[in-house]
């Protein structure tokens, strides 16, 4: 009997596959079918295939399946088949992480990371960093945005997904994680980082020691950053301000109606930004009011870099569009879309890309960026540069010198890295320095700008001290017309 028993089983599991097989061939077969509600038609037969599908293997897996492991992977694996770094299906984890994130705290090393959903031999998906968390173990080991993170743990990270990244970096407050991380080329290098609770930070400024220029850099666009951005304003007008600094280096975005709030402070009216949607709820201008507070004519520089992302982006763009400000560094990320996070439980949901966005000259600059007005690049290490630094790093030179020291002076640090660049002849002094400035720091916290090392801050400041800045702003384009003056550019070498 139990021979027969498990015979008719076997007989009715094979009789299932078949009514499941019957019913796929028959959904195919259907679809193929037009009609004039094909797609209404489509999106049913696959919803009932899925859904039997997912009875099938619960029911008749070798192994007793939990029902949301089935619905987890089902969810992934559709997100991803969209290839959106920014479409993905958030756990528990990742969805409370979101939610820490934009409410202003979260635990971690701070980095913000994205990751191509398509690996291959020739372009492994590795994590990209692209941009450290300022005060936080990621930023004070000295990663920088445009890093790769190669692995975690020993774990190659092209090998799994954005989620498990997430789970790997984010942990319990106090133990390490080990990544190996990979810059430019051929550079690779260790380096361990202790999770800490990650306070999101918002704005920073001051005044320009020995001048009129007000300097703020505004690290992340959280729900605090209007109104500690207009601290900044006020504190520049206090101290009668005669231009300013506006730094979004770094700046991976936040929140568009920051973004939006924040821009709105410079521009009298007109679109700050617009997004765009087949949805037309999603469809909607962020437009300027007449609640101008950054004083008129005041000249203003913008620094960016390819850390620059999203919401920055958005800023950048909208001032650059109005020319009300000269951009100055790098050209950007290049982010232009809007996700909405979607709870579907209390305790997961999905962040799915819903628009994107464009400046106020109609420009989307995903995966394109903004372009600065005039770039200035840091120094690239040779390849002989880049085994001393590996060298350096890897040695305890500078801890071993920086240990024990709380007051060091610019001169000790100066003196110091002459020293050092007896051994390490092709990295210049001013990289030397400011590493040895960066690991005296490390307790301190970071230093408001840094005069000695930033040559795209130095550049800031000398325009707008000895620049004719009306004539520099009449001569800056548009994005649009940036984008115009390329097309007709490849019309013309596709022509000869």
């Amino acid at each position: 009997m139990k021979k027969i028993d498990l015979m008719i089983k076997r007989i009715n599991s094979i009789l299932l596959i078949f009514v499941v097989a019957f019913f796929a061939s028959q959904c195919f077969a259907q679809s193929a079918s037009p009609s004039a509600n094909e797609k209404t038609n489509k999106s049913r037969q696959y919803m009932e295939l899925m859904n039997g599908v997912f009875d099938f293997v619960q029911k008749n897996y070798v192994d007793e399946i939990d029902p949301q492991v089935l619905y987890e992977g089902a969810l992934k694996g559709m997100l991803e088949s969209l290839k959106d770094p920014y479409t993905v299906y958030l756990d528990k984890t990742s969805f409370r992480s979101i939610s820490d994130t934009t409410s202003g705290s979260f635990g971690g090393v701070g980095l913000q990371i994205s990751k191509p959903v398509e690996t291959s031999k020739e372009n492994p998906a590795y994590v990209e960093v692209a941009s450290p968390v300022e005060d936080t173990p990621g930023f004070k080991a000295g990663i920088l945005a445009g890093d790769l993170i190669i692995s975690i743990n020993g774990t190659d990270t092209s090998t799994i997904t954005m989620e498990q990244v997430l789970d790997m970096l984010r942990g319990k407050v106090g133990e390490s994680v080990d990544l190996v991380i990979r810059r430019g080329k051929n550079m690779e290098f260790p380096v361990t980082l202790v999770r800490a609770i990650i306070e999101v930070p918002t704005v920073k400024y001051g005044m320009i020691e020995g001048t009129k220029i007000g300097y703020v850099r505004l690290i992340e666009f959280t729900p605090q950053a209007v109104e500690r951005f207009q601290e900044a304003l006020d504190s520049f007008k206090k101290n009668n301000a005669v231009g300013m600094i506006f730094d979004l280096r770094n700046n991976p975005g936040g929140l568009i109606t920051s973004a939006a709030d924040i821009a709105d402070k410079f521009i009298d009216n007109g679109p700050i930004v617009t997004t765009k949607s087949r949805l037309s709820f999603e469809n909607s201008v962020f437009t300027a009011t007449a609640k101008k507070t950054v004083m008129r004519n005041m000249p203003i520089v913008v620094l960016i870099n390819k850390g620059s992302a999203s919401a920055s982006e958005i800023v950048s763009g909208a001032l650059k569009d109005n020319h009300l400000a000269y951009l100055v560094g790098q050209r950007t990320y290049g982010k232009g879309s809007v996700q909405q996070v979607l709870p579907l439980s209390a305790t997961d949901g999905l962040k799915i890309t819903m628009a994107r966005y464009y400046t106020p000259s109609d420009v989307n600059i995903d995966k394109i960026g903004i372009p600065p007005d005039r770039e200035i690049l840091f120094p690239v290490l040779s390849e002989e540069g880049e085994k001393q630094y590996l060298e350096l790093y890897k040695s305890t030179e500078i801890s071993d010198f920086v240990d024990g020291r709380t007051d060091l002076t610019e001169k000790q640090i100066s003196d110091f890295a002459k020293t050092l660049k007896k051994k390490y002849s092709e990295i210049d002094e001013s990289s030397l320095r400011k590493l040895v400035r960066n690991e005296a720091n490390k307790t301190k916290g970071t230093m408001l700008y840094d005069l000695d090392y930033d040559i795209q801050l130095n550049e800031a400041i000398s325009i707008l001290q000895k620049e004719n800045f009306t004539n520099l702003i009449k001569s800056t384009k548009t994005l649009k017309e940036l984008q115009e003056m390329a097309v007709l550019e490849e019309e013309k070498s596709e022509k000869k």
